[in-house]
C-alpha cells in the first residue's frame, strides 16, 4: 500500500508579533509592591509606555522559595534581587527599538536605586499552560464570580481551553485606590491560543503587570 496524506504536519513556530524585552538591572532590594512605582518610573523614561495594546510590565517577583527562603508577602517588605533577575517589558515588536533610552537610565523606587542595563528580546513561550500572578476583574470577593468573568474573557479573544483555575488574591496599591487582584492558571491550551493569549492578555492594568500571561514557574 502507498499512502500519501495532502498535507504535512509542520512544527508549530511562535510568531514575533509580540516579546519580551529583558533588561539587565543593578537593584539590590525593592518592595514587594512595586508595580505603581516602578511603571511611573518607566514612564519618565518612556512617557508611551502602557498606552498601546500589547504593552506591559512584569512584576519583578524573584524566587518563592530556595535554601530555605521564603519570599515575603507583605507590601512593605523587601525583595533581595540576586544579579540574575531581569526586568521585563512585554511589547509590540515595532515598540521593541522605542524601549532602547531605558538601557542607561537610573530609576528610583521609593529609595531604592535600579539602574538599567542591556537588553534582549525574547520570544513568547511555546506552551499550553499559562498563568498569570495577577489579575483584574470583579472585586467582589466570589471566586465563581471572577471564574466566570474570566472564562468570558478568554471566550472572547477566541481562546481554546479546558482547564481555568483561581488562585491566591493579591492588593497593589496605587494613588487612587488599592487594586484587588487574583492569580488564574489557564491549561490545555492549542499552541496557537497560548500565543494569541500572551500577546493579548485578558483584564485591565497592563503597566501594572495585570492580565500577562507567562509560563508556570516563569519570572
Amino acid at each position: 500500500m502507498y499512502w500519501q496524506d495532502d498535507k504535512e504536519d509542520k512544527p508549530f513556530v511562535v510568531p514575533e508579533n509580540v516579546l519580551d524585552l529583558l533588561f539587565q538591572i543593578d537593584c539590590p532590594t525593592l518592595p514587594v509592591d512595586h508595580a505603581w512605582l516602578l511603571q511611573r518610573e518607566i514612564r519618565r523614561v518612556l512617557p508611551w509606555f502602557g498606552q498601546g495594546p500589547g504593552e506591559g510590565l512584569h512584576i519583578i517577583h524573584g524566587a518563592d522559595s530556595g535554601n530555605g527562603w521564603e519570599r515575603p508577602q507583605a507590601a512593605a517588605e523587601l525583595l533581595h534581587l540576586s544579579r540574575r533577575i531581569k526586568l521585563t517589558l512585554r511589547l509590540p515588536q515595532a515598540r521593541i527599538d522605542a524601549a532602547g533610552p531605558l538601557s542607561g537610565a537610573r530609576l528610583d523606587i521609593a529609595g531604592h536605586s535600579m539602574r538599567i542595563g542591556v537588553a534582549k528580546p525574547r520570544k513568547l513561550a511555546l506552551t499550553n499552560i499559562l498563568y498569570t500572578r495577577y489579575l483584574a476583574g470583579p472585586e467582589t470577593g466570589d471566586e465563581e464570580l471572577f471564574i466566570a468573568w474570566a472564562v468570558e474573557q478568554l471566550q472572547s479573544l477566541g481562546v481554546r481551553f479546558k482547564k481555568v483555575l483561581c488562585g491566591r488574591r493579591t492588593t497593589i496599591e496605587r494613588p487612587e485606590g488599592a487594586l484587588q487582584t487574583r492569580s488564574l492558571m489557564v491549561a490545555d491550551l492549542p499552541y496557537p491560543d497560548a500565543v494569541r493569549l500572551q500577546e493579548q492578555g485578558i483584564g485591565p492594568h497592563r503597566a501594572l503587570g495585570c492580565g500577562l500571561f507567562v509560563p508556570q514557574k516563569s519570572f
